[in-house]
Formats: C-alpha cells, sequence, structure tokens
C-alpha cells in the first residue's frame, strides 16, 4: 500500500516554502519508510486570488519500496532513493503525528493568509478534483467531496490549505515536467542568492531538454526565486535523469541538499479549451482582430476582439510588439486568463492562425477625362475630380502591398514572464516533432 501525503499552503511572501516541507518530510520519513516515484510538485489555478506566488501545493507518497530505485535527491549528505512501487500493507495514521509536527513546525502560521492543510491517505481522491482545481475555484465542500478511501485529513485556521492538498494527491498526470530544487542552508535563508549568470547560459545551451532558465530579452535569471524563501534555484525541464547534472554545473552558492520533482508545471493543463468568459480561469479563443493595437498608461497594450478586450502587460516586454503589429481581420488564437472586473482576457501567449493583406496608398485616381489626381473627400469618403467632379469610391487608391512583420506561427513573452503552469513554445515544438518521428 502507498501512503499519500499531500499539503498546501504552508508558506508566505515573508518565507517558507511548501516544496522546502517536502523536503524535509522526505527527509523524515525515509529513515523507515521508502519513497515512492517522484515527490510531486502540483501547481493549481493561477488566478486563485488568495496564493502566495506560485499556487503549488506538493505529493509524496511513501511504503514499502520495491522494483527499480532511483537517485532523486541528497538532503544532509545523504542520498534520497525512490522506488518504482511499494509493496505489502500499512496504516496510514501511522504517520499522522510525524507530519503534524513538521507542518506545524514549517508553516507561516502567523501570517493572516497561510491557512495549512494535509491529507495522508491510502488513495487518489477523484482525478476530477485535480482538474476541477487547476482550472476553477474549488470550495472545500467540493475537495472533501472528492475522497474516496480512508485516511488523516488535518486542517489548520480556516482549512483552505486541504483543497490543493487533496488535488495534489489527486493529480494523474497526462503531460508531466520535472524540476530539481537545490535548497540553501537555513543560515542563508533571506540573504541575497550568489549565482553566476553566465553558468546558468552555459547550462541553459548545454541541456537542450530543459527551459526557462534565462532570460535573454531582460538578461536576467529566471532560475531563482525573489522571495526569502529556502529554495536557491530550480531548473525544469521533459528529462529527469539529465537535472542533477545540470544543477552541477551552475556556479556560486552551494546548495545545501537537493531533490527532483515531477510537476505539472510547463504543461498547459490550466487552460480551458472551450471558450468561456468565466472569471478567474485561463481559456483558448480563437477570435478576429476587430481594431487597431492600442498602447495604454503603463506601456499595456490592448487588443479589441470580438466582445472582449485582450491586453498584453507591459512586464511581457518585447511580446507586446508582436500584439501591436496585429490588424483589423487577423485571424488569432489566444491563450489567457480572464480578469473579473474589468472583464479583459490577460495574454498568456497566441498563435497567428492567418493574415489579412496590408497596403500602403501610392496616390490618389487618376481622372482620365481630366488627367488629374482626384482629390479625397474625407476618411473613406472616396475622391472627387476638382476640374469636372467625377467621383471615385475610396478603393480606386492607387496602392500596393507591403510585408507584414508577422507570420502565422506561435508567440509568446520571454521566460521571465511565463506562468509555471504555461507550456513553453519549445516544448510545443519538440511535442510535435516527437509525434512526427513516431
Amino acid at each position: 500500500m502507498v501512503a499519500w501525503i499531500g499539503v498546501d499552503d504552508t508558506d508566505s511572501l515573508q518565507g517558507m516554502c511548501t516544496t522546502f516541507l517536502a523536503a524535509e518530510i522526505v527527509r523524515e520519513l525515509t529513515t523507515d519508510y521508502d519513497l515512492v516515484g517522484y515527490p510531486r510538485l502540483v501547481r493549481l489555478n493561477p488566478n486563485v486570488p488568495w496564493k502566495t506566488r506560485g499556487n503549488g501545493a506538493i505529493c509524496v507518497r511513501f511504503g514499502h519500496g520495491a522494483g527499480r530505485r532511483t537517485l532523486i535527491g541528497e538532503l544532509e549528505g545523504r542520498p534520497i532513493w525512490s522506488h518504482a512501487w511499494a509493496r505489502g500493507d500499512d496504516d496510514v495514521w501511522r504517520l499522522r503525528a510525524r507530519v503534524s509536527t513538521l507542518v506545524e513546525s514549517r508553516s507561516e502560521f502567523q501570517e493572516p493568509t497561510t491557512n495549512p492543510g494535509f491529507c495522508i491517505l491510502s488513495g487518489q481522491p477523484a482525478a476530477s478534483l485535480y482538474w476541477n482545481a487547476v482550472r476553477r475555484i474549488v470550495s472545500k465542500e467540493e475537495a472533501l467531496a472528492a475522497v474516496r478511501s480512508p485516511g488523516v485529513l488535518r486542517e489548520y485556521k480556516n482549512g483552505r490549505g486541504i483543497i490543493g492538498a487533496l488535488a495534489a494527491a489527486a493529480w494523474r498526470p497526462r503531460d508531466r515536467t520535472y524540476e530539481v530544487l537545490a535548497y540553501r542552508g537555513e543560515s542563508r535563508w533571506g540573504t541575497p542568492r550568489v549565482l553566476d549568470p553566465d553558468s546558468v547560459k552555459n547550462m541553459d545551451r548545454s541541456f537542450a531538454s530543459t527551459f526557462n532558465n534565462y532570460d535573454y530579452e531582460c538578461d536576467r535569471i529566471v532560475i531563482a526565486p525573489h522571495s526569502p524563501c529556502p529554495i536557491l534555484f530550480g531548473i525544469r525541464g521533459d528529462d529527469p535523469g539529465v537535472l542533477p547534472a545540470a544543477l552541477q554545473t551552475i556556479k556560486g552558492e552551494s546548495p545545501a541538499g537537493w531533490i527532483v520533482f515531477e510537476t505539472n508545471q510547463g504543461t498547459d493543463d490550466h487552460v480551458i479549451p472551450a471558450p468561456t468568459l468565466e472569471p478567474r480561469t485561463t481559456v483558448q479563443v480563437d477570435t478576429q482582430v476587430l481594431g487597431l493595437p492600442r498602447t495604454i498608461r503603463g506601456g499595456h497594450v490592448v487588443l479589441e476582439m470580438n466582445g472582449l478586450e485582450a491586453v498584453a502587460y507591459e512586464p511581457s516586454k518585447g511580446f507586446r510588439n508582436i500584439v501591436r503589429a496585429l490588424r483589423p481581420g487577423d485571424r488569432v488564437r489566444v491563450v489567457g486568463s480572464i480578469r473579473a472586473q474589468p472583464k479583459t482576457l490577460n495574454i498568456e501567449k497566441l498563435q497567428v492562425l492567418s493574415l489579412v493583406e496590408e497596403s500602403r496608398k501610392l496616390a490618389n485616381p487618376l481622372c482620365l477625362r481630366c488627367q488629374k489626381r482626384a482629390k479625397s473627400m474625407g476618411t473613406r469618403a472616396g475622391f472627387r475630380c476638382a476640374r469636372c467632379g467625377q467621383r471615385f469610391p475610396h478603393s480606386a487608391a492607387v496602392r500596393e502591398l507591403v510585408s507584414r512583420a508577422l507570420e502565422p506561427g506561435w508567440y509568446e513573452p520571454p521566460a521571465g514572464s511565463r506562468r509555471h503552469l504555461s507550456q513553453p513554445l519549445s516544448r510545443r515544438l519538440d511535442r510535435s516533432r516527437r509525434r512526427a518521428a513516431a
């Protein structure tokens, strides 16, 4: 039997990290239990208003290990091994006191927005709970109703964390990525991180299966968080086998320990494929551009679509130039979140499906009778010959086609402006190539 341990909402903007608590649980329980599979970092709906940072919950599984084992980390100088599966039977209630002690000692209880919760179950909750929690707002009652096996359910304060804890345990991956997280020694928490940018760039170029490592447009490291949490850095990728080697190439502050997590990051699991305008969801919309993009105060770019305005915000940097290059009549597929007030679609990435022809006017139409150029009668009102009065439609102007600054295809913001769950185009392209090769 496998004990499924889910934990959420233990951190705050002032410190801690739920993934560090996962490492503490692994360190504590692997003294007499075996870790089964990779620890899991499960990102949930990024539009939840009460999230701390990336809205991530964790799930770790323990039992009596069997099958092939894999080195997936090192904590306090001790190697951490993961087993392929578990055998035998055990009582999940035996783990309650030890997990409670860790959660209570490592949670930011003094913060009013921190509301921890954890579960220890003998089986996974219903799979629908994960999909609801990654795409919409889930109530505590809905989360508890998804439990399908006996076990421990523990809530603290308002208990909101039990929702994420159960949703993380409910995840059955259709797609997955991995992240190796390097931890800092506790004496360094809250101090500036020291990482060599050139080593991050070299790692990015050397390990093709990793992604979102360095923002070349803004010239900054993306693998390191900006909060005073215990994480030194994290490297994400599709191949868990190369992540420990990638970690070793980063120069600067030495990690106190590390663990490879299985994650839903970079999968687009949060995107609802059917068009909907439900606030606090992330949707994919195929639509036509109706008006010229406009730049508003703050440098944000607004795109008028059918019944909705889409916005590329200033932090997306050069991506805004892609949006600015769109013209009325272009067809696009936009992925983004629905903001409640004002109701807008915040662009996460977009695909140009088709482009209209764009032309520029060279001259007014020629009156063949008078051999003179006609005069404009106003915007889109056509032309009239000043000598004989002959009228010409607006379309009679002499024009030439101009090349568009865009081509059909996908476009995304720089690495430092992407959401954890958003699938980078490098992954999308690589998966398409693998499918084609198969």
